[in-house]
């Protein structure tokens, strides 16, 4: 049987060859690296459209195995665990409280989201309602000993009436905290409604209420994580954090550069990228520890192009690709997603997905992931 595959772009070889890249080298010490970890949906659940999903959990914690098992932090329940696109909180709660345990066995690294998506999506909602279920998560992630990211809030934008609002609702929970939390900031990119957080859409303002809230509380602010998708934004905010506040890079576009940092610093990493690329990315990070930025950027620039055609608009359906690429690549039997979210990228995007990924030697695999791209193509596209 001939090695080429034809792809909706044309022919295509794939290598023989992944990355050796082994499991067991250790932690990166010169960055925190964590990466936002996806759900493994349960293929044979007999569910209705409007029913909650049904998770893998074996598959979904074998996955989080796999990244410690490579130096990584594991970012629980974020965005790429489609949380608010098929996941719903007590599906999240439930993940927290096992990836928990399984982090506490195997002595990984974990911070988990905190969010409000137990409110409802419509209608009118209070800021002491936003309170409350802010309140409830973050109890969840301190009883279980994960570090708390309090997330965006969808309910916030509703409720809030100004930058006070924010203000004074990040200002009662970080009271609350018993540890540093990171404060994730969610461009509306990757959420929609999450348009004018901080109390405004001029960006210049937004932010300087997002560092307004880490200068009057600095010692309970273990970082920040901005997911902007600009470079240039970032490293502004980055120089002016309180010292000891960390920036975690969510630029899924320029995480190289930003990693690798410049004369007045750099940013750690808290990515969703970080999911398919998990052990080249903490290969290249300890590359970095010895001080070799040329080394470290010759390992990772080359995935940028591969990170931004995931990540293209509309960037929230980022998810399809990067479960797609688990399932080629043997984490998972199925290409299966919570909520349907297998059918939100179209045949050619996951074709190039395949060829790029392939072509950077991620898919231990080559021949299983070239097998699953034939069936998939046979399956969607018909044979060629």
């Amino acid at each position: 049987m001939t090695t080429t595959i034809h792809l909706p772009q044309g022919p295509y070889t794939p290598r023989a060859t992944p990355l050796d890249l082994t499991p067991g080298a250790g932690t990166p010490s010169s960055r925190t690296v964590f990466s936002a970890a996806h759900v493994v949906a349960d293929p044979y659940a007999d569910i209705a459209p409007d029913d909650a999903a049904a998770v893998d959990w074996e598959s979904t914690l074998a996955f989080r195995r796999h990244l410690w098992a490579h130096g990584l932090g594991v970012a629980e329940a974020m965005d790429t665990a489609q949380r608010g696109m098929g996941l719903d909180w007590a599906g999240a709660a439930e993940l927290i409280r096992r990836s928990a345990a399984e982090a506490k066995a195997v002595g990984g690294r974990i911070a988990c989201g905190v969010g409000t998506d137990q409110l409802p999506a419509t209608g009118e909602v209070t800021l002491a309602d936003v309170r409350a279920a802010y309140e409830e998560q973050l109890a969840l992630a301190e009883q279980h000993g994960v570090q708390p990211i309090l997330m965006a809030s969808r309910a916030l934008v509703r409720a809030a009436r100004g930058p006070e609002d924010y203000l004074a609702t990040y200002a009662h929970l970080l009271r609350q905290a018993s540890e540093p939390v990171i404060l994730h900031w969610l461009g509306p990119m990757f959420d929609p409604a999450l348009e004018g957080y901080w109390g405004s859409t001029d960006l210049d303002e937004a932010t300087d209420t997002f560092l307004k809230v880490i200068a009057e509380h600095p010692d309970k602010v273990d970082g920040i994580k901005i997911s902007l998708l600009d470079a240039a934004r970032e490293i502004d905010v980055r120089r002016r954090l309180p010292g000891g506040v960390r920036c975690y890079t969510g630029d899924d576009f320029n995480y190289p550069e930003l990693i690798a940092g410049d004369e007045r610093g750099f940013s750690h990493a808290l990515l969703g990228i970080f999911d398919p690329l998990g052990p080249l990315a903490a290969h290249a990070v300890r590359v970095l520890d010895t001080g070799d930025v040329a080394g470290f950027r010759a390992l990772l620039d080359p995935t940028v192009e591969l990170s931004r055609h995931l990540f293209q608009r509309p960037t929230r359906f980022y998810k399809t690709g990067v479960v797609f690429l688990a399932w080629l690549a043997g984490h998972q039997d199925h290409f299966t997603m919570v909520g349907g979210l297998q059918s939100a990228r179209s045949l050619p995007h996951l074709a190039t997905a395949y060829e790029l990924a392939d072509g950077l030697g991620l898919f231990p695999d080559p021949g299983l992931a070239a097998h699953r791209m034939r069936a998939l193509l046979a399956v969607h596209g018909g044979a060629r």
